[in-house]
Parts: structure tokens; sequence; C-alpha cells
């Protein structure tokens, strides 16, 4: 039964599971220090150079993953020890070269980077870059005629659109902290798991604990409508039920919070002229980094996260909220002044399958518990273009005849293109929905599976939602009968 689309994913998951088996038990100090051997037996190593370094790696990770942080109250985090396996990148020359007489890329080099020398056992001469002086523009690659001329990224860099990420003085990564967006793509796409997400698994387990002592806090869940793409060995109803299990008091639907955003930014919208979404945390930090000048176009909603998050808080204020979803930038939105009074925590899906493992919970073995807090429309926030088909259909029930016209941004390479034009005057659009994530939430860093079928399967849960209108969806909030 596969769960996880990567081994490293299976590392990550095997630390979260067994930290949270024993803070279920209250015995975490007393075994803290032998997880890495339990979780690596034996004198033979597995992946590494030698068992030892497994383990070093495997306690960096244990810190990591109980919430520490010795370099801030970052989200996403290079183990060091972890990053030395990738070669340096940067452009080279690969045998296709034919030393041909036009020279274009030497020509076309700003900084005299390429000469042409005849190797041995070679009967024609082949260009060579000089890394001293390439500053890696790509003029070369560009004008070569047979393709010759590669750029050779390691797996993070290449992962990282928004440049973040560079390579260290000790050959690490390290991440430009002004400029990182917390989306976690590098953290999905690097093949060594050197670079992770912080957790705060542990404090769920709290918080849970403390519920079956006293049977307070009453901790609800507010899972993402994405979850519908995951856990593809069962059935959504019966991940819902687990989540019960857990001892959440109950599980509340993100896409409702998505339904009532959807109202509130088509009225945004129709009064300001040109709107860009907040639900996305990674695009909106980006705006804020790199786009300043359109920061007051951003919408006023809140997320759906913590838009559903504020109701339940402001009919139980005793309610702890623990969002569960795909995403890592969600793991820096909660801490923010607006949203941390909403919001207690958050944990994607890959630590909510570490949660079900811990207390050997088999979810395949759960009858299913449905849920209809929302509509299509707010379900389907979870996959590209579901937002500003909402906010469409939200002017559209409203009556109004303010024209939208929408542009979905799928992955933040196309936000940038969105977001230069915006800010150079030069579009025909009104409202900016960004997903920084190729396909949206669906392709989240903290999915447990990433595939063409997650778009389809959020579409399918969007049809089964019991409430046909986002107006039907909103009522329960406005009538207080949320389930």
């Amino acid at each position: 039964m596969r769960k996880f689309d990567t081994k490293v994913q299976h590392i990550k998951y095997k630390v979260l599971r067994e930290l949270a088996r024993y803070a279920w038990e209250g015995t975490l100090s007393e075994h803290l220090l032998d997880l890495p051997r339990e979780i690596i037996p034996g004198k033979e190593p597995t992946m590494r150079c030698c068992v030892y370094k497994e383990r070093a790696i495997l306690s960096e990770r244990i810190k990591i993953a109980m919430g520490s942080s010795e370099r801030g109250d970052n989200v996403i985090e290079v183990i060091d020890i972890a990053c030395d396996e990738c070669p340096a990148g940067g452009y080279y020359v690969t045998e296709l070269c034919r030393g041909c007489l036009a020279h274009r890329c030497e020509a076309v080099c700003p900084k005299k980077a390429i000469t042409f020398d005849i190797l041995q056992n070679e009967s024609h001469q082949r260009a060579h870059i000089d890394k001293n002086l390439c500053v890696n523009c790509g003029k070369c690659a560009l004008v070569c005629p047979y393709s010759a001329i590669l750029n050779r990224k390691r797996p993070c860099e290449n992962a990282c659109k928004i440049h973040a990420i560079s390579m260290g003085e000790d050959g690490s990564a390290q991440i430009d902290r002004s400029v990182c967006i917390s989306c976690g793509a590098c953290v999905y796409q690097c093949p060594f798991g050197a670079i992770t997400d912080r957790s705060y698994i542990l404090d769920v387990v709290g918080m849970l604990r403390d519920r079956e002592k006293t049977d307070t806090p009453r901790v609800y869940a507010v899972v993402a409508p994405s979850i519908a793409s995951q856990f593809t060995y069962a059935k959504t109803g019966q991940v819902v039920s687990g989540i019960r299990k857990l001892g959440f008091v109950s599980v509340v639907e993100a896409a409702l919070g998505a339904d009532m955003v959807a109202e509130e930014e088509a009225v945004f919208l129709s009064e300001k002229g040109f709107l860009t979404s907040s639900c996305c945390p990674a695009f909106v930090t980006y705006i804020e980094t790199q786009f300043p000048a359109l920061r007051g176009q951003i919408s006023e909603s809140l997320s759906p996260m913590a838009m559903i998050s504020r109701y339940i808080k402001q009919t139980d204020p005793d309610a702890k909220i623990v969002f569960i979803g795909p995403c890592t930038a969600k793991k820096a939105e909660f801490r923010k002044e607006s949203v941390r009074k909403w919001v207690d925590s958050v944990i994607t899906f890959e630590e909510l399958q570490a949660l079900f493992d811990s207390r050997e919970i088999e979810i395949t073995e759960l009858p299913e518990t449905a849920l209809d807090n929302a509509s299509y429309f707010g379900r389907i926030f979870a996959r590209c273009g579901g937002l500003a088909e909402a906010v469409c259909e939200a002017l559209k029930e409203n009556g109004s005849n303010f024209e939208v016209k929408p542009i979905s941004c799928d992955g933040i390479e196309a936000c940038r293109i969105a977001l230069l034009k915006a800010a150079r005057g030069k579009c025909d659009f009104n409202f900016i929905e960004g997903m920084a994530c190729t396909g949206g939430c669906i392709g989240g860093a903290g999915c447990l599976t990433h595939g063409d079928r997650n778009r389809t399967e959020v579409d399918r849960y969007g049809m089964q939602a019991c409430e046909k209108t986002i107006r039907d969806a909103t009522r329960l909030v406005k009538i207080g009968d949320l389930k």
C-alpha cells in the first residue's frame, strides 16, 4: 500500500510518527536520544556512506520535526550535513559541441568566459566555459546551433522559481529569508531530503492529550478541500472518521471559509475595480516582498483557513483550531498577528498520516463520516482556477453587473508575469488569482502524493457537495447551523 511519492517523504514520516507515538505516551524525553538508532538500527547504511552519518542527519531532522529552529522562526530549514551530494550548477558544454567556425557562443559572452580547445583524441575544437568568469547569463546557450550548452541546476535551485536558494561557501544550500515565501517547492524536490519544513505536530498532540484528560479544550480540525485528492488508499469519509478518532471534537471544511471569502472578495472587487487574491499565503508574501507597489491591491479578506477559524472561535471562544492541509506556507501564515488569534496550529497531510499511524488508526477499517459544510465552489478552491470561478459565481448570485476579467496563475512563475503586467498598468484583467504551487493547493509540498488525477478528484468532491450555491453554504454560517 503506497502512501507517499518518494522515499524521502517516508523517512520524514517515520521521524514524525515516532515523535508523535512517544508524545502520546508521555515518554518522549526518555526515548529522544535513542530515536535515531530506533529508526535506523544495525550497522549497515541504507542511503549514505555510513550509518553514523545517517543517524546524525536524523538527529537534525528530529530537531526540526520537534519545532525547534536554530536560525530563528523559519518554516523552511536546510539540514547542512545532508546537503553534500549535488554537483555544482551552472552552464556547461556537452559532447554535442562541434567546435564550429561561427563561435557564436564566444562572441555573445559578455565576460569572455568561453574559449576553444582541441581535446585529446578528438579531431575538432570544443568550447570551454571558465567558471571563474561565467555569470550564468545563458546567452551562449541561446545562440548555440547544436544546443550543446546546458544549464545544470541543483534540484532545489531549479525548484525555487523566486531564486531564494543559492550555494553557500561550504557547498550546501542556503535560503535568502528576505525572499523565501515558504512555499516548500524545494522541500519536495530535494532528492536527499536536505531541506525540510518545521513541524508543529507535538503542539497538536499536546492539545489532544489535554482534551483526553480534562475534555477541554475543544479541538477543531479545519481540513483543506485538497484532502479529497490525498489518502488515495482510503475514502475521504474514512479520513474524516480517522481525524475524529484522534480526538478532534469536530471536522470542519476550510471550503466553507472559501465560500465566505468568495462572497467577500466579490464585494471588494466590485468596489476597488482591481484585486489580487489573498487565499494563498505564499502568493501574498510574494507580492509584499517583490511587488510592494501592489500591496494595496491585495484582497482584505482573510484566507479560507482563517475565515472559518474566526467563525468557530466567535461561536466557541474556548476552541482550539488546527488546520490540516497541503501547504507549508500556512505554517508561516498562522503566526501572523492577523491570523494567530484564530488558528492555533497547522499540520500537513504528511503529518496527519504520521498521527494516524502513531495511534495505530487504520482508516480503511473505519466507517465514513460525511463532510457537508461547503458548496462546490468552495471546494474547488483547491485547484487552480477554482477561486476565480467562485468569485464570478458570487458576483452572479449577488446580482452584480460588475464585469470580472480574471486571470488564474498556475504556479509562481505565472504569478510573476501577471504581477509584472499589473505593476506596469499593461493588463487586460482585473482580478488575479495567484497560486504559488503548480496546480494550486493540490500541488502543495505537504501533500502525500502529487499527480494529474488530483484535479479530477477535487472536482468530483466538489460535485458531491450538498450545498449547490455559495449562498446556500454561507447561509449555514449566518443562521449558526454549522455541523
